[in-house]
């Protein structure tokens, strides 16, 4: 009932998952992640372990085929579940249950995995992955939205839509980027509208938080600003409506 991808962005290692659906708050159940480490997509009868246990798999620095064969031997469930993944060295792999609703199944390019089931036709997928190829010059957020609207205009999930988000992890544990709509009767021209607002002031201020690399993160509210209205009037330069 769910299409998603999964990718690492050549261009600055980071790791995304982006997902659409007809259900509730997709983005709080599907994508899983952390920087330097991989991301996963877990689907179909959604099963959260395999975003827990995947990701401790991953940091163990297991490959994303082994991985994928660890999660689905524990889970007597495993037939009607869909897991994707990609692993630290940008390596795919995709499970399909074969309890799953067609159309379902998987495609891959170099660093990018897209699956799904419950959806109109093979073209969804086809369609998400050759968008994502096909725009290798946006910023990685941007690319993973107009992969999403592809796979949206092939058809996307049969039965309808409702949720989608997008998350990416850069550097660090915690996401870098995370937008989502929960309940709309368009989500993706909403999430569109979403990553627009985003960009204003609240990635800049992410960028600003405290990580490894900058434990204390800024704290001075002028500075702040002044890095935020920055961050905003460049970004907007780069992106015009």
């Amino acid at each position: 009932m769910t299409w998603s991808i999964v990718a690492r962005d050549a261009a600055t290692g980071a790791y995304g998952v982006a997902v659409s659906t007809c259900a509730f708050a997709v983005g709080a159940r599907v994508p899983y992640g952390c920087g330097r480490v991989g991301a996963i997509a877990t689907q179909a009868f959604v099963n959260p372990l395999y975003g827990v246990d995947g990701l401790r798999l991953l940091q163990e620095g297991r490959s994303s085929v082994e991985i994928i064969a660890n999660l689905t031997a524990a889970d007597e469930g495993r037939a009607h579940r869909q897991v994707h993944l990609i692993d630290r060295d940008g390596r795919t792999a995709s499970y399909t249950g074969n309890a799953c609703i067609d159309w379902c199944g998987a495609v891959n390019g170099p660093q990018v995995s897209v699956a799904g089931n419950m959806l109109a036709g093979p073209e969804v997928v086809q369609e998400t992955l050759k968008a994502y190829v096909e725009n290798s010059g946006l910023d990685f957020d941007e690319r993973l939205l107009v992969a999403l609207e592809a796979g949206e205009k092939a058809g996307g999930d049969k039965r309808g839509r409702q949720s989608c988000a997008i998350r990416i992890w850069a550097g660090e544990p915690v996401p870098s980027f995370d937008i989502r709509v929960d309940d709309h009767a368009e989500p993706l021209t909403e999430l569109r509208r979403i990553w627009r607002v985003a960009h204003q002031r609240s990635v800049p201020f992410q960028q600003a938080s405290p990580s490894r690399a900058r434990p204390a993160g800024v704290t001075d509210r002028a500075e702040l600003d002044r890095l935020c209205a920055d961050y905003a009037e460049a970004w907007n330069a780069r992106h015009p409506e």
